[in-house]
């Protein structure tokens, strides 16, 4: 298949800025994936599509606010976002100015409390940075850092823990698994009471989730691998769900592409962690989950391919020409589907 396959026209107004003052005020396009029928609700509405017996599977990655705004020792202006944590003060960063943050220069961060050493340059343009600090890294990171938000956010956001699940636990993440962003306690609450199990998963998300196809035939795009776990107690209720014929209800693709990395082909799961790379594109059999829950995605973009393996190309491109039809917010901050 090629990259063009999944390409639909997006108005640039339509890319949502900043969230909404009530989490789960947004909108929901239900989509049934057999059929092609298109259901418009709220988010608040997501209770009474769920059936007593169902579990619903959350990630709980926190996002670090990864991005640090310092000098360079010429005086310069620099700007690091972290990428993964290689230990011993060690990072894989983005830096910006690339061409200035080359092996040995020195940075600084809040005035000399953080700095790091550009120690080496890598292959795809990203640089490993030694950090030399006193006590504990994550609190310097939480005093200094900002959130790393989507390169289509261009405003400010006002509050951190917006860009936060309300459920988030586990740092690590470099973006938010946004399908999240809409669930507020309350509305948790009610979809216990209907009898739907909820269980949580780990997947810290990578910046290569906003990494562009540029491979024509989508064969050849390689993924980017992130680091997820699956605790005991989920695989429990994921197994027990299955063995008496409830759905397994993945929010976000973050959370399918965990369970779909570990689940044996029956679809069971057990306690598991690990790096994964796994790319789901049309053609792939899903083995775990039933239905999910998920934002809308950019277009030609992996998570465009995964939803489409799911609900069928054809019927996601036209749910989305009717969700611009119809003015849906899009992508991080934006509306919501719910594809069963």
């Amino acid at each position: 298949m090629k990259k063009s396959d999944f390409y639909y026209d997006l108005p640039e107004e339509l890319i949502a800025q900043t969230p909404l003052e009530q989490r789960d005020a947004s909108r929901l396009l239900e989509l049934d994936r057999f059929t092609g029928e298109i259901t418009h609700k709220h988010f608040y509405d997501l209770p009474d599509a769920l059936r007593d017996g169902d579990c619903l599977v959350l990630n709980d990655s926190r996002v670090l606010p990864a991005r640090l705004l310092g000098t360079r020792s010429t005086g310069g202006a620099v700007e690091v976002v972290l990428l993964r944590d290689l230990g011993d003060g060690k990072w894989e960063c983005l830096t910006r100015p690339g061409k200035k943050t080359r092996p040995g220069a020195e940075l600084s961060f809040g005035e000399g409390v953080l700095t790091a050493t550009v120690v080496d340059a890598i292959e795809d343009g990203n640089k490993i940075l030694q950090f030399h600090y006193d006590g504990i890294f994550l609190e310097h990171l939480e005093r200094l850092g900002k959130m790393p938000l989507p390169p289509y956010i261009k405003e400010e956001l006002q509050d951190a823990e917006r860009y936060q699940t309300v459920y988030s636990k586990h740092l690590g993440s470099a973006a938010a698994p946004t399908a999240g962003l809409h669930f507020t306690p309350e509305l948790l609450d009610r979809i216990r009471s209907r009898g739907v199990k909820i269980c949580y998963v780990t997947l810290h998300v990578g910046l290569g989730t906003f990494r562009p196809v540029k491979a024509d035939d989508i064969q050849d795009h390689v993924m980017h691998s992130e680091y997820c776990e699956i605790p005991e107690e989920t695989a429990a209720i994921i197994n027990e769900t299955k063995q008496k014929g409830g759905r397994v209800i993945a929010v976000g693709t973050t959370t399918c592409r965990t369970l779909e990395s570990f689940a044996e082909p029956d679809g069971t799961v057990s306690k598991s962690s690990g790096w994964t790379d796994i790319f789901i594109y049309p053609g792939y059999r899903f083995k775990c989950i039933d239905a999910l829950v998920t934002n809308f995605h950019l277009p030609e973009s992996t998570l465009v391919m995964l939803v489409s393996a799911l609900a069928g190309r054809e019927n996601i491109l036209h749910a989305y020409e009717v969700a611009v039809k119809e003015r849906y917010r899009f992508f991080s901050f934006g509306d919501a589907m719910f594809i069963r």
